[in-house]
């Protein structure tokens, strides 16, 4: 707005705030999934949700000791099976998704520790704003690097800290509604802001962008549901988080009332110089909390990526022993640290990096919006009236609000796009690569006759041993088992074919974990570790052996006695997995077995 706003202005720009809080705060979580009761929600597990379902991800969606469900499917669920460009283009609107969460992960800390940081310049104006943006370079900076030694060890103090904010900032509010503007609170009649859009037309509707800001960080409250039931997360919204943003945000429209010319820093400006450095202390910790709470969400959106194998295969380490969410992506980690670092000292402007936040902050929450009413009707089969009330009033919402923001696309809102799309197109670009990989597999499997016609060949010996050996083809056998055969000229006497099934189910059950089966021939075992996305893969070698040993005599106790005690005598074991590329990691996760006992194979696939 170029002209200075008045009082009928500012009224209706806070009754749409509060409004919008209250939008926001009619939203709840998504609704339990069941029947598991997994507590890990957002656009990706909403995608997975109906990955599982339906017949539409290229991995598999079913435990091996489950039976898939007879439940006929829906007509939309079926167009989506039938369709490859229906899955493609909801393959694309969840990995944009995905990504823009991505990009709230980089904008998060940068438009927070800079805002914080800006404050610094109200008491002493002989600050630059240069310096000011180089100091937030710094604190992301030390922030990024102590990454790599987890939360856990500071994160006892993330609650006295958010706690000392939700308590001080409406406290401020009410002090700054009583001297400056009492009647304020004649805001939360929506006459106020009907009346703005009346007088206002176009300006008021592009306008609505900047309100966008007052519900920041709730597209990532499916994060909490980690660590906290639906109900105590609605509950602690409605009670201290909702009364606070409102009463602070009436008291910053009360001050700016009185005191019009500070509109562009209405924070800083309405808070009593008496408590201004504790408050501004309060406010730089609290930025650094939200800048962390975003970088944990990216990481374990990555970790979870990376485990379907939508995303390259990045070191994923977990930084706590009792919290298997806690991860760690060193890549990720310096990657987001450049970008937050360029975006402050290239977009120093807080209305640029403001702009781009709407647009990610809006994005997410319509593209959930999508992905949600879709699980509705094909996966919880709700009532097609409560779907048709739930999705034109979401949509509707957050579709205007999505075309308030993206006229303030030439002014930064274009930075969370180039970085989604970066991102989307290396997802894309390791997606197709690993489906052509997985249909050459499958085509050139080697199936039971085939390793019996390798296997009676005498000049093929069965050495004595235990052999691991690693493939990602779960019907069958990798091609590679062919070429290793060949060359080597021998298998070992207990040979275990040991697959990695990544289900698209955040955590699978320690006793369906590991599953043993008898592939016809002697000493030759298919064995299938199952995991979620949300469950740990580092693994002990020692540890994981013994387990799967375990479970192996258990399976063939009843059978062989002979072969029983030959797997009790066997000291000698060998772990061979094929080579996937000179440019990607292993697909091997962490087994932390000794390198000597390792061998690497690899062949070149024409396709």
């Amino acid at each position: 707005m170029d002209r200075q706003p008045g009082i009928p202005d500012l009224v209706a720009t806070r009754s749409d705030d509060i409004a919008l809080v209250v939008f926001d705060s009619a939203a709840p979580p998504p609704p339990p999934i069941p029947p598991s009761g997994d507590k890990v929600r957002g656009t990706f597990a909403l995608y997975s949700l109906l990955c599982r379902n339906l017949d539409i991800g290229i991995l598999s969606s079913k435990r091996v000791a489950l039976n898939s469900s007879s439940e006929k499917q829906s007509r939309l669920g079926i167009f989506f099976e039938k369709s490859v460009v229906a899955r493609r283009v909801l393959l694309f609107i969840a990995m944009l998704g995905m990504c823009m969460l991505i990009g709230d992960g980089t904008l998060t800390p940068a438009i927070s520790v800079l805002s914080a940081m800006d404050g610094i310049r109200a008491p002493f104006p002989s600050v630059s704003k240069s310096l000011v943006e180089v100091m937030s370079a710094v604190v992301l900076i030390v922030l990024f690097l102590l990454q790599k030694y987890g939360t856990s060890r500071v994160s006892f103090i993330f609650s006295p800290i958010m706690g000392t904010w939700t308590i001080t900032t409406p406290l401020i509010g009410i002090y700054s509604i009583i001297r400056h503007y009492p009647s304020i609170f004649k805001a939360i009649s929506p006459h106020y802001i009907v009346s703005f859009f009346l007088r206002n037309g176009k300006e008021g509707w592009v306008l609505l962008g900047g309100t966008v800001l007052c519900i920041t960080g709730s597209e990532a409250l499916f994060a909490d549901l980690g660590h906290f039931n639906r109900k105590s997360i609605q509950l602690a919204f409605l009670f201290t988080i909702y009364p606070s943003l409102v009463l602070t945000y009436a008291g910053q429209t009360a001050y700016l009332i009185k005191n019009p010319n500070d509109h562009d820093d209405g924070f800083y400006k309405f808070i009593p110089k008496t408590i201004y450095w504790p408050m501004f202390i309060v406010a730089t910790l609290a930025a650094i909390v939200a800048s962390q709470s975003l970088i944990s969400a990216t990481f374990s959106i990555i970790k979870q990526s990376v485990t379907l194998d939508y995303f390259p295969r990045v070191k994923v380490v977990h930084t706590s022993s009792k919290k298997e969410g806690e991860v760690y992506c060193p890549e990720i980690n310096y990657i987001l640290m450049i970008l937050c670092v360029a975006v402050i000292l290239i977009f120093g402007d807080g209305k640029d990096i403001g702009n781009a936040f709407g647009v990610v902050v809006s994005l997410v929450m319509l593209i959930t919006t999508i992905l949600l009413t879709l699980v509705m009707i094909m996966i919880w089969r709700t009532p097609p009236v409560l779907v048709a009330l739930y999705f034109i009033v979401y949509f509707v919402m957050e579709g205007v609000y999505v075309s308030a923001v993206s006229t303030k696309i030439p002014q930064g809102g274009w930075i969370p796009f180039a970085i989604s799309f970066i991102f989307a197109f290396i997802m894309f670009g390791w997606f197709n690569g690993r489906h052509i990989k997985i249909q050459y597999e499958l085509s050139h499997k080697v199936d039971r006759d085939r390793l019996r016609m390798l296997l009676s060949d005498p000049i093929i010996q069965r050495v004595l041993g235990v052999c691991f050996f690693y493939t990602n083809v779960q019907d069958g056998l990798t091609p590679i088992l062919g070429h290793y055969i060949k060359n080597m000229k021998s298998l070992h006497k207990v040979t275990i074919f040991t697959t990695f099934r990544y289900l698209l189910v955040p955590r699978v059950a320690p006793q369906e974990r590991i599953v043993v089966s008898k592939l016809g021939l002697k000493g030759v075992y298919r064995c299938v570790v199952q995991y979620g996305y949300a469950d740990s893969l580092d693994l002990e070698g020692d540890d994981f052996v013994s387990q799967v040993i375990d479970r192996l005599r258990a399976h063939i106790r009843n059978g062989s006695t002979m072969q029983c005690r030959l797997l009790s005598s066997l000291k000698k074991r060998c772990l061979i997995w094929k080579r996937q590329s000179s440019l990607a990691r292993s697909a091997l996760p962490a087994m932390r077995m000794p390198l000597s006992q390792c061998v690497e194979v690899g062949m070149l696939y024409e396709v």
